[in-house]
């Protein structure tokens, strides 16, 4: 979700944007036409029966190793120290234990989709300099896309001469394992000479 959001924010403000670095998501994830509506209504309906219990729902009090426990199913692939990292903004405290923190409509049904070709659009208008760094077991191992809408999505990427970097692990990669992203982060980040640039615009789409 952070990663399309800066996709997002990426085209709608290009000039307010000089470098983006996509964490295992290609910063777009596009929706069949045919279920737009069907996913529209849902997340409607949704709303409307949240709105409806608001004066009934009572946060509930964990102890924060029930807090770290219940964090952990929702991610599993998160290590004790990622989880610890996480509760930190995730929950506050309270008389009793701890409640989190999350607005709960975070897990309503989205009703703003896109299809591919609105996709490829909107990819287009970002004009920062952009990285995808992939985990090799990350979210696309779980979550797939329609049929060739990820070979699409690549491919406009690579037009746009963007930098694709894949490493060992898993979506939380950046959380569990910083150290196997953050040089290839702060490189990428650097400014560069204009002889580098030139250098290497021909052979952006591989680093690792």
């Amino acid at each position: 979700m952070g990663g399309n959001v800066a996709g997002m924010f990426s085209a709608l403000y290009p000039e307010m944007v000089e470098s983006v670095v996509l964490l295992d998501t290609y910063g777009f994830l596009p929706t069949e036409v045919t279920d737009m509506f069907t996913n529209m209504r849902k997340g409607i309906n949704d709303q409307i029966q949240y709105d409806n219990m608001a004066n009934e729902r009572k946060e509930r009090v964990y102890t924060y190793e029930k807090a770290k426990e219940r964090l952990k199913v929702a991610n599993p692939y998160l290590s004790d120290q990622s989880a610890d990292i996480l509760l930190e903004r995730a929950v506050r405290e309270v008389d009793g234990g701890f409640v989190f923190t999350r607005d709960f409509r975070i897990n309503l049904k989205n009703i703003i989709y896109i299809n591919i070709d609105q996709c490829l659009h909107v990819l287009s208008q970002v004009k920062a300099k952009v990285m995808l760094l992939l985990a090799k077991d990350g979210l696309f191992k779980t979550f797939t896309l329609p049929d060739g809408y990820a070979d699409r999505i690549c491919k406009s990427w690579t037009d746009q001469k963007a930098t694709f970097v894949e490493v060992e692990g898993d979506h939380h990669v950046h959380l569990n394992n910083p150290e196997a992203v953050s040089s290839v982060i702060t490189d990428f980040l650097q400014p560069q000479s204009p002889d580098q640039t030139e250098s290497q615009s021909g052979n952006q789409t591989s680093r690792l």
